[in-house]
């Protein structure tokens, strides 16, 4: 207990020295233009002063762009959005490490993600690796809580508690260059070698490409230490290697604003260690993770002068996993375990305005899903699941009104043991908005939502226990506001949000563990009550054409409390790895071509056990991240180079128990813009 007492002390003083390091010297983001289609040469205008990025304020929704990647030191998706309010990352640690996301402690299954508008779908474990999704080929990621405000959206954009929507990379390119090429390379700390390629193709007026490959490697060897073991000694973190080569491609046809289509194609290949958790004097590990995944994706929409407005969306994807430990004491000989899931989807929405300012709109979803794997007596279950949406908004004077009725229809088969009973369910959402002056916006919204067992709750294992389970209920209530203001003097803008809200899940699906580990008994036993605040500010300060000073921090609180049983001991204990506070703020100097950034997530404790017992106490941490990244310009050729130091202060923490996050790193990258 002294221990825990010494080190908390020494966090306390180590944030507040952090704290202090808001000094620097710097930057300047390169400032692309967008040329018209044309030969004509234009004069170029200098335009003072800068404005807030205008986004939706009807819904809470944060935004991260392309060009503020380097700026918050991200490599990948986790990266970008972990100074997200609201926002809990779980990451197992390292370059290959597993990383999920939880938001408002509804956890990772509750969370959806849409690639250019379509769900990356895994109907094994319904959640999705954001570590794996590289960031060359992202224009911008968007955080919606409840749903996006637009309702000609797919079914699916209505099916989740949160959305988390990003958008590909789209040829800009006209007639006097019709191409533009990206090659650039990432390389640092743990063998971390990672080139990339980008082109963009424009081959006609109306068509275009955009072509990505990477390749990323990395032997993931980093020091780290352990309290409590007597050892003076850092160790070295084994079978953290990572292997991963991406392909992708999107074939776009723009005849106006009104009709567009694309053609989206991806490829993904991986071969992972996966570091076990770090036991007393045995660290070792030699499980394996291999992914081989693919889909296939196209979108048409179009819009009416008679204001009818068609949105088309189709994909097929084949996710292939393999999970091998040679160590696993059975009479096999260890574990070799290959997953095979296949997924049709379509999706139609049809939207209409009545008037200016109300819309009405209906969309559908099919889906169908299977899962085969080599598990002695498995299920093979297939699952068919069809989404209806009634959806409508109004605008009236000061005052914006959505509501969605969403209609899930979820039937399945199997071909050994017993099938899941089919699921019939109503979800509606009720959003309110109101512009109390002209920055000033207050929202509130409601959403119930659900979701299914996914194949692995469901089926893993199920012909040893036949199970019975139901969806898990999320009941989301929030209010809100944003304040956003643009200046003509030393401040450009200011944008402020704060919102309260509580949530509620019932039903909620627990494992259990049994005498076999692997064996785990699925049930409907938990209760969740979550009460919580975001808040947000975003400024810039302009001291000359040369000189800008930008700064964003977010703060979270989050309650979020085991209500399943009055009778237990962790009877309204926080939930596992939820902590109550978290803290981030990013800043940065910017100097004509030069800027250097500071960004710093600090969180308090949590544990890692129902039990909120000293014992189960995982502690807090906060880590601070540098990065410096100068653009320019040598006879039309675009450089871009980016120097960063991750876990600058070296600190010693873990967000997963017994699985150590790596220390001081650094990296550097240069890309070439042809």
């Amino acid at each position: 207990m002294e221990k825990l007492i010494q080190l908390r002390k020494q966090y306390i003083i180590r944030f507040k020295e952090y704290w202090l390091l808001l000094a620097f010297i710097l930057a300047a983001p390169g400032l692309l233009l967008a040329q018209a289609d044309t030969t004509k040469k234009l004069k170029q205008i200098n335009i003072p002063g800068y404005r807030a990025a205008q986004i939706p304020t009807q819904v809470p929704v944060q935004q991260i762009s392309a060009q503020d990647f380097n700026r918050y030191s991200s490599l990948n998706v986790a990266d970008a959005i972990r100074d997200f309010s609201g926002v809990n990352i779980k990451d197992y640690g390292g370059i290959g490490g597993l990383k999920t996301v939880s938001v408002r402690s509804l956890g990772a299954n509750h969370l959806g993600v849409l690639y250019d508008g379509v769900e990356l779908n895994d109907a094994a474990n319904g959640q999705v690796d954001l570590g794996r999704i590289n960031l060359n080929n992202i224009q911008s990621i968007q955080l919606y809580n409840g749903q996006p405000v637009n309702i000609c959206q797919p079914a699916r954009s209505f099916a989740s508690a949160n959305i988390l929507a990003i958008t590909t990379i789209r040829p800009k390119l006209d007639s006097i260059k019709p191409y533009q090429v990206q090659l650039g390379v990432n390389g640092g700390s743990f063998g971390l070698f990672n080139p990339y390629l980008q082109w963009q193709q424009r081959i006609s007026r109306q068509w275009g490409f955009v072509a990505n490959s990477y390749i990323e490697k990395a032997n993931g060897r980093y020091k780290y230490r352990v309290s409590g073991d007597a050892s003076d000694t850092a160790s070295t973190r084994n079978n953290a290697d990572v292997s991963i080569q991406q392909a992708d491609a999107g074939l776009y046809w723009v005849k106006n604003e009104q009709e567009q289509f694309n053609l989206h194609v991806n490829y993904y290949n991986s071969d992972r260690g996966l570091p076990g958790a770090v036991v007393f004097y045995n660290p070792y590990s030699r499980v394996r993770l291999y992914d081989q995944d693919f889909f296939v994706q196209s979108g048409y929409q179009h819009s009416w002068k008679n204001k009818f407005h068609v949105l088309l969306n189709a994909k097929f994807s084949q996710n292939y996993t393999r999970y091998v430990d040679p160590d696993y004491l059975n009479g096999s000989g260890g574990l070799d375990q290959k997953y095979t899931e296949h997924e049709f989807y379509q999706s139609a929405v049809l939207a209409y305005d009545l008037t200016k300012n109300w819309q009405v709109s209906y969309a559908v979803d099919a889906t169908l899903s299977n899962l085969a794997t080599n598990l002695p007596n498995y299920a093979y279950p297939t699952r068919f699941t069809l989404m209806n949406v009634l959806a409508s908004n109004f605008k009236t004077g000061r005052w914006f009104f959505e509501g969605s009725l969403l209609q899930t229809n979820i039937s399945e088969s199997v071909k050994s043991g017993n099938v899941a009973a089919p699921v019939s369910k109503l979800s509606p959402t009720v959003i309110a908005g109101f512009s109390a002056t002209k920055n000033l916006q207050l929202r509130a919204f409601y959403k119930d939502i659900f979701r299914n067992p996914t194949f692995n709750e469901q089926y893993y294992f199920a012909v040893v226990q036949s199970r019975n389970i139901k969806p898990e209920d999320a009941k989301q209530f929030n209010v809100g506001l944003t304040y956003s203001k643009n200046f003509d003097g030393l401040l450009s803008y200011l944008t402020f949000t704060a919102d309260g809200y509580h949530n509620t899940v019932t039903n909620k699906i627990i494992a259990i563990p049994n005498k076999n580990p692997v064996i785990s008994s699925i049930l409907n036993l938990g209760s969740v009550d979550i009460k919580g605040a975001d808040i947000g500010l975003k400024t810039q300060v302009v001291f000359s054409p040369k000189y800008k000073a930008v700064f964003s921090a977010n703060y979270t609180y989050q309650q979020a409390l085991d209500v399943t049983d009055p009778a237990s001991d962790y009877y309204k204990n926080q939930i596992p790895y939820t902590p109550q506070n978290t803290v981030t703020f990013n800043t940065g100097i910017i100097r004509d071509k030069l800027g250097i950034y500071y960004n710093q997530v600090t969180s308090t404790d949590r544990y890692f056990l129902s039990e909120n017992q000293p014992q189960n106490l995982v502690l807090g941490y906060s880590v601070s991240d540098v990065s410096a990244v100068y653009n320019f310009n040598i006879k039309g050729t675009v450089f871009n180079l980016t120097a960063a130091m991750d876990n600058a202060f070296n600190a010693n923490y873990v967000i997963v128990r017994s699985f150590p996050m790596p220390g001081r790193s650094v990296r550097f990258s240069i890309q070439i813009t042809i």
